[in-house]
């Protein structure tokens, strides 16, 4: 016959001290969840960008440190790329954010502007993996258009929707990026991030257009694809030894970091692994974000700590007379030690299942409210379930010592 653990018995016997305790730990949990949740959505926001590029090797300036902070370099830096071997196509890339303003704002007469990133390529390259932005190359090669994405946040106007709606009666969509008047051609989803809210992607030329101060030679990503079969790291080692320029490599990175990321002249030579690493880099290390969600987290632990260890505390003072009872019948330190223990183990799975299902519903609404990727894992679920039952069993080790001094002899 199954025996119901003594834990669970004096864990029930308290029912509101119990549910006080799960909401205690539960909160804690999502606190963790959350920290967690929104700084994995800041990375990969971050580098969702990289992640839809069509290319094997970048060229970036040395002097860039993230998307949201590009410098230019010369043209003719990716084009001499042409002559090493390997190489199969360029294709250059122009960044910059302008001001766009919302044509369907209904508020007061100041129309309401939002800060967007502009991606400017040339029409026919396969720059993206994107199959919207691939199948509407041909739409970029008029003039003052662009391809507006889904998944930029709500405040820059109900693109989408009205484009589809409009789409019948030819109505086109127009407003203003720079002061310059642009009409929506098309929708891609990329989606937005930390460092910009919106994206719009057009032609190099329409690009310049936008951006009167930009010169065609200044690019801010030279995107370069590989032959079918060609050795990525051989073709990176030839980029190190024939390109114009002294060679730069940074001591903190290892051998096979250098390889794949390197300095020569005014430009930096990246693989696309490297590349991302590089985005990621700079919002883990070079912001203090990264440092106040892990923060975050911690004191979420914190919190969770003290709440199960003061459950845990009183109920093992109310229970002192039993424990010493135990202890004159013969039960061993060892056994009442581990009903403590099994009692924060209970817990700590108990309550981080209400917290788990809030979670998800929390992460949805944040995501539809930030159109940032935020979403449940199964490494952060795992993540956060192993750290509420340390959480528990930490509470435990602590309270576990009143059971220790239990002394049948002055309890009666």
């Amino acid at each position: 016959m199954f025996a119901i653990p003594l834990a669970w018995l004096q864990l029930k016997r308290e029912k509101i001290r119990l549910l006080v305790a799960l909401a205690g730990i539960g909160f804690a949990v999502i606190l963790m969840f959350l920290q967690l949740g929104f700084q994995d959505a800041l990375f990969e926001s971050a580098i969702t960008l990289h992640q839809s590029l069509e290319g094997d090797i970048f060229l970036i300036s040395p002097q860039s440190t993230a998307l949201i902070s590009m410098k230019t370099f010369p043209q003719r830096r990716l084009y001499q790329s042409l002559g090493f071997a390997g190489v199969e196509s360029i294709s250059p890339l122009y960044l910059g954010f302008g001001i766009w303003k919302n044509p369907f704002w209904e508020g007061p007469p100041q129309p309401q502007t939002r800060s967007i990133l502009v991606i400017g390529l040339v029409p026919g390259d396969k720059v993206f993996s994107l199959p919207e932005v691939n199948a509407n190359q041909n739409k970029l090669q008029l003039a003052d258009v662009v391809l507006f994405d889904i998944a930029s946040r709500p405040e820059f106007g109900p693109i989408p929707a009205k484009f589809e709606e409009l789409k019948s009666s030819n109505t086109p969509i127009k407003t203003e990026v720079e002061s310059r008047r642009v009409e929506v051609v098309g929708l891609f989803r990329l989606g937005a991030s930390f460092g910009a809210d919106g994206n719009l992607i057009t032609s190099d030329l329409n690009f310049r257009r936008i951006f009167t101060a930009r010169k065609k030679e200044q690019i801010d990503i030279g995107l370069i694809k590989l032959k079918p079969g060609a050795n990525l790291e051989k073709t990176l080692e030839r980029f190190k030894q024939n390109l114009p320029g002294e060679q730069r490599i940074d001591p903190k990175k290892t051998p096979e970091q250098a390889r794949e990321d390197f300095v020569v002249g005014d430009v930096r030579v990246l693989s696309k692994k490297a590349f991302i690493d590089f985005e990621r880099k700079y919002w883990q290390d070079s912001t203090a974000i990264g440092f106040i969600f892990t923060l975050g987290t911690v004191i979420g632990f914190i919190v969770g700590t003290v709440i199960v260890y003061q459950i845990l505390y009183t109920d093992v003072t109310d229970h002192l007379a039993e424990y010493a009872t135990l202890k004159a019948m013969g039960y061993k330190n060892r056994y009442l030690l581990s009903v403590v223990f099994q009692e924060a183990l209970i817990l700590s799975v108990m309550g981080y299942i209400p917290g788990y299902l809030l979670c998800i519903g929390i992460y949805n609404l944040t995501k539809n409210a930030t159109a940032l990727p935020v979403y449940m894992t199964l490494q952060r679920g795992i993540l956060v379930l192993f750290l509420a039952m340390i959480m528990c069993l930490v509470s435990g080790v602590i309270a576990v010592r009143k059971v220790q001094d239990a002394d049948p002899a002055d309890i009666f």
